[in-house]
């Protein structure tokens, strides 16, 4: 296993992170963790970013927000993938671009297709199988940019895009990545699904249902020839969305076969390197089986590193020396360190 140490250079300033997650005062629980997490605001001081699109399928676009330091093909990159109805401000994209940038790096924030306000750019939906879309991105700012270092940074559905896309290039992997890092990530899409939809759960079921609804009649004003008109939001489920609106436009049998196919747990022992993963056992709905940990702790590639608490992509901590925002620390720490070890 690699070891992190505890130290982490920020500008001019060295911050101490402990291996442990400790939650902040009056944030004990996953749902407290999850929903301060998200309706809490980071600060911004990103320099303004170039807006460039990249073509990841005939006819089929995305869009990233890129921040580049001065020389910039000497610089580490760091390209960060949102969760499910995401996008590239999401806060904590925009809370790990900011550590990124101050420690030095360049900073890709990526919007999966569709994703950002850009549903006219693809006549297609996303989902959380679409590591190819990552791979191509990477691929083309390797080739254009001759960038020499770069990371992934997933969140949630786009944790488990990136490790699915470390895995499917295996030994094969570009010599320019460097890391990969997942945080609350999607592996078990099915158990994930059935969780979200416990009674407790609902707030977040709902969330997603909403926000599902309203792109697909986005989708079908943009191209009614492609979408036909379905009762999007008498559906009651993530997974009977996924049923009977994902799997009918994405080529799947249906839920299951979808869930099945797009998990990244089938390719984990092939994951060639080093990657970082974060989970919160308080997670309230992405459930990681005792079968995909397993595969987890048997590559000698990945770290992981499972506390009992942070919900899901929250992990506050209190704000000593720094902002409190653990997993995003953690995220600029481990590929400054693997950064390090590549450039002895």
């Amino acid at each position: 296993m690699i070891t992190l140490e505890p130290v982490i250079e920020i500008g001019q300033r060295c911050i101490r992170v402990e291996d442990r997650f400790v939650p902040r005062c009056g944030l004990r629980g996953g749902h407290l963790q999850t929903l301060f997490a998200y309706f809490s605001n980071r600060p911004n001081h990103l320099p303004p970013a170039e807006d460039r699109f990249f073509s990841v399928e005939p006819e089929v676009q995305v869009l990233c927000h890129c921040h580049w330091h001065p020389n910039r093909r000497d610089r580490a990159t760091l390209m960060i993938v949102h969760g499910l109805e995401g996008s590239s401000s999401s806060q904590y994209v925009i809370g790990t671009a900011n550590k990124a940038w101050a420690a030095g790096m360049n900073v890709v924030r990526m919007n999966m297709r569709n994703c950002g306000g850009t549903e006219e750019l693809a006549a297609t939906l996303y989902h959380s199988g679409m590591s190819g879309d990552v791979g191509s991105v990477v691929q083309t700012l390797i080739a254009e940019e001759q960038l020499r270092s770069i990371a992934l940074a997933g969140f949630s559905m786009g944790g488990n895009i990136v490790l699915k896309m470390a895995g499917e290039w295996g030994s094969r992997a570009p010599e320019e990545l460097k890391a990969v890092v997942a945080v609350s990530p999607a592996i078990d899409l099915s158990a994930s699904a059935d969780a979200l939809h416990r009674w407790d759960n609902r707030v977040y079921e709902w969330w997603f249902l909403f926000a599902l609804a309203g792109r697909m009649r986005r989708k079908e004003i943009l191209f009614p020839e492609r979408f036909r008109a379905y009762p999007v939001y008498a559906i009651r489920s993530i997974r009977e969305f996924d049923d009977r609106v994902t799997a009918r436009y994405c080529g799947f049998a249906g839920a299951e076969d979808y869930y099945n196919r797009s998990s990244a747990r089938h390719v984990l022992e092939q994951i060639s390197v080093p990657t970082l993963v974060i989970h919160a056992l308080d997670d309230p709905f992405i459930r990681l089986l005792p079968e995909s940990r397993e595969l987890l702790l048997r590559n000698p590639h990945l770290t992981v590193l499972e506390s009992e608490h942070g919900g899901h992509c929250g992990f506050l901590a209190e704000a000593n020396g720094y902002d409190g925002r653990w997993s995003e620390q953690r995220i600029v720490q481990f590929v400054n360190d693997q950064l390090f070890h590549s450039h002895p």
